[in-house]
């Protein structure tokens, strides 16, 4: 069999604009409160109407900055609201957000920089900043800008630039993704098709601001349905989300399959308003899963995407998945899996070119967009399969690239930082499986003599935002390649799974 056409979604409004999108529920309750950000001893409350504020005030401060529409924000903010309120800002009158994770060091976000050409940078005091000629707006700017007299929502072609993310790309230098005002039309196929949200529902998420899997799942959305968002304050260990969850009555809890891990390792609370968690970033172990409705009692819906489409495939409250698969297509988006450009029972995963949530195409880069195309479909580098009932049975990627937690992460980024290491010959970066339900990159390094872990470690840190660093440092007599001399990577995975009885 394979997967069954589905009807297109219907496309978003003409003209549009995805923070006027997002806010649209704050006139309907101003005073309810739409973001708390959790603290041990008390929440920082945002209610709908000063949310608005401040996003509409720091768009007029913006542009009486010098700021015009479709200039670059690049974004260097920690776990704040100055995060989502700048990015809604920037939406609302056509600039374009970039955000970024605060991980990145230096010289990574310099070299994002001098690919993105930004207008201007926002910056807190504590995130490492661009060596770039754009200058900066600091927090402290920023947040005067709040009492500004609101500007008004710039609307127009829903198929406008709105915003850039950065992704790994396989050549080991991470590529812009550019967004259109649309992509937040697209989510509404989520609402019911992953989350069961409704305006009555408080949604805590785990991860931070900048991450997309937060910034959508765990704020625009929340904000789209009129509900509450829950974001714990920077800094707060996993340890405390479950009673975070149990003090603020969180309905639903967001993470990725990481997060769940750790919380298991201790005793669960009871958590009698949650209804269910969701899971994205990479794949959640069949054994987390279970740990966490033995734990709680509740089921956890996963869900499939990519920073290039966000999630498209996933279970649901009303459409739990068969037993081993991710659940299905979600209703409205033209899901298939392509076997030599044809739709098949298994092959990649791919979705339609038309589909609202897809990107525009990746920046400075249209060769490199035009090379993910097959036909009328977006391939998106991941294998699967169908069960019976149509649902997708992750295999997993397709080339090298590695998952951090949720990150994508390219084997090349991280060579190319060890390289830099005076004594290292060569280096090749792999995710090794260390559990049956976790994985670690690990650096496999050719070298005359083994090297200090310490100083590997320290090393990395320099050049590598945390989550791309190595957890394993491996010193081989020589690298596997190919007849070509291709790095066969898979090889050095395949040999190490033999060795320590992993699959």
């Amino acid at each position: 069999m394979t997967l069954a056409p589905a009807p297109a979604s219907a496309p978003p409004p003409h003209p549009f604009n995805m923070a006027a999108h997002v806010l649209a529920r704050s006139a309907q309750a101003p005073d309810k409160i739409a973001l708390a950000v959790l603290g041990p001893a008390r929440a920082d409350r945002w209610s709908y109407a000063r949310l608005e504020s401040a996003v509409r005030g720091t768009a007029t401060g913006l542009l009486q900055s010098g700021l015009t529409a479709g200039d670059r924000v690049l974004m260097r903010l920690g776990n704040t609201p100055d995060f989502p309120i700048t990015f809604l800002a920037c939406l609302a009158v056509d600039l374009v957000p970039v955000p970024t994770s605060p991980q990145l060091t230096s010289p990574e976000v310099t070299a994002l920089a001098h690919q993105l050409g930004p207008k201007v940078v926002v910056a807190d005091d504590a995130t490492p900043r661009p060596d770039h000629p754009a200058p900066v707006l600091t927090t402290d700017i920023l947040r005067t800008f709040h009492s500004l007299p609101p500007a008004g929502f710039v609307m127009g072609d829903p198929d406008r630039a709105g915003y850039i993310i950065f992704t790994s790309g396989t050549s080991g230098r991470p590529r812009g993704v550019i967004h259109a005002h649309r992509a937040i039309w697209a989510r509404q196929m989520m609402m019911d098709g992953w989350y069961g949200l409704t305006s009555g529902d408080r949604m805590l998420h785990a991860g931070a601001f900048n991450w997309t899997y937060t910034l959508g799942t765990g704020l625009m959305d929340p904000w789209t349905m009129g509900a509450t968002a829950l974001i714990p304050a920077a800094g707060t260990p996993p340890a405390m989300l479950p009673l975070l969850s149990k003090r603020h009555d969180a309905t639903i809890f967001a993470a990725a399959p990481g997060v769940y891990r750790q919380l298991l390792r201790a005793p669960m609370p009871s958590l009698p308003k949650l209804r269910h968690g969701l899971s994205a970033g990479e794949k959640l172990p069949d054994t987390v899963r279970a740990g966490w409705e033995d734990a709680t009692g509740t089921p956890i819906f996963e869900a499939y995407g990519m920073s290039e489409c966000s999630t498209f495939i996933s279970a649901s409250p009303t459409t739990p998945a068969d037993a081993g698969t991710l659940g299905p297509p979600q209703p409205g988006r033209r899901v298939v899996l392509l076997e030599d450009g044809s739709p098949a029972q298994s092959g990649e995963i791919a979705i339609h070119r038309d589909d609202p949530g897809l990107m525009l195409g990746y920046l400075n880069a249209p060769e490199d967009t035009a090379a993910r195309f097959d036909g009328g479909y977006f391939r998106t580098g991941d294998l699967a399969s169908l069960s019976p009932n149509g649902h997708i049975i992750y295999e997993g990627r397709a080339d090298d690239m590695m998952n951090a937690g949720g990150y994508r992460v390219s084997p090349i980024e991280v060579e190319t930082a060890l390289a830099l290491h005076p004594n290292i010959l060569e280096a090749a970066a792999v995710e090794l499986r260390v559990k049956s339900d976790a994985s670690v990159i690990a650096a496999f390094y050719v070298a005359d003599n083994v090297i200090d872990e310490d100083e590997l470690a320290a090393h990395a840190a320099h050049y590598l935002a945390r989550y791309k660093c190595p957890r394993l440092f491996i010193r081989v007599d020589a690298l596997p390649r190919g007849a070509n001399n291709k790095l066969l990577r898979r090889q050095l995975r395949q040999d190490w799974n033999a060795r320590h009885g992993q699959t």
